[in-house]
């Protein structure tokens, strides 16, 4: 007859059958712990509102930053004008017409209250749709109030128009609803989201109307008001809570930009494929700015996203204080 019992006698046996103490947390045993989501929130609007400072101060306020934009969309040679010699022209006015609609805003406005509202996420809809607001008020401010220096550059005026504010709206409404999305249809919007804001940034210097530092402010202004907005939602009782609350997903970050390169190569591949005699109709400088501020787009767009992949800014259904048979602590 064996003395032995047949559990588990120890001091570490009963602690593993106990809840932790109030205020202890355990380690993930593998994983890194995530940081709270709304520090990383601020800091990213910290570090999108210095890369929209820099954008105005070097191209707006420098002599190099105006040769640049000036060599991308030249002046035209009849008219003075930066409307450029393409038959694109036609179909970005087009684009900007229909998206200046303000019965179609409206309507998308309406559209991210609704998701919202069925996605018990009414407050952020609420809160997008003042960021959206807001996006509109703040790049009609700084065009306004922002002087534009005569540099002697021949291909550039003393007109300020930075930042775009059609883009800005534009990149404020796909981040709104960005906060009105579950988690897992982000990345099915994202990409095609991305795609439209640059058609809409590209439609503004084909148009005309804005210089490439104009479209890339605009997406970087409507960056900062996302990470504001979300910080905000993050910060309430119970808000952004993460669905696998503790990991970091490692590989995130070089999928996403994968994701994004291989967007934007579609997007343009696209383009050409649709239109390959409209494409080549446009000329070197300005569709290298088209690119790159496609690019940049989709960059600040994935970034946006990945801030927030695991978070839920659903309203809370309701909170336990104490636990509940079945209930398991890591």
């Amino acid at each position: 007859m064996s003395l032995r019992s047949s559990y588990p006698v120890g001091r570490s046996s009963v602690a593993s059958t106990l809840p932790p103490p109030t205020g202890v947390v355990r380690q993930v045993p593998s994983g890194r712990v995530a940081a709270p989501l709304g520090p990383r929130l601020l800091g990213a609007a910290v570090c999108f509102l210095v890369a929209l400072g820099l954008t105005g101060v070097l191209f707006v306020w420098t002599y190099p930053g105006q040769w640049v934009d000036g060599l991308l969309l030249p002046r035209a040679e009849r008219g003075g004008g930066y409307e450029q010699q393409t038959d694109l022209v036609g179909p970005a006015k087009a684009v900007l017409a229909t998206f200046g609609d303000r019965t179609l805003l409206a309507a998308l406005l309406g559209g991210l209250l609704l998701v919202g509202l069925l996605g018990r996420r009414l407050l952020a809809g609420v809160v997008g749709a003042a960021m959206v607001l807001g996006a509109a008020v703040a790049a009609g401010a700084a065009k306004s109030a922002l002087p534009r220096p005569d540099l002697a550059i021949q291909s550039s005026t003393t007109h300020n128009s930075f930042p775009s504010g059609h883009v800005a709206v534009a990149a404020a409404l796909l981040l709104a609803y960005m906060l009105v999305l579950p988690g897992w249809a982000r990345r099915w919007l994202a990409l095609p989201g991305a795609a439209g804001v640059s058609v809409i940034g590209a439609a503004t210097m084909i148009a005309g109307w804005h210089r490439f530092s104009d479209v890339l402010g605009g997406v970087l202004l409507s960056a900062t008001l996302f990470c504001l907005a979300a910080a905000t939602l993050a910060g309430r009782p119970g808000g952004g809570a993460p669905r696998s609350p503790g990991r970091l997903d490692g590989g995130g970050v070089g999928r996403r930009l994968a994701e994004g390169l291989v967007g934007l190569v579609v997007l343009v591949w696209a383009s050409m494929a649709v239109a390959p005699d409209l494409a080549a109709s446009v000329r070197r400088g300005p569709l290298l700015a088209i690119v790159a501020a496609a690019g940049l787009t989709m960059l600040a767009v994935g970034v946006a996203v990945f801030l927030v992949r695991s978070a839920d800014f659903a309203a809370p259904a309701g909170h336990r204080t104490t636990p509940t048979k079945g209930d398991v602590y890591p």
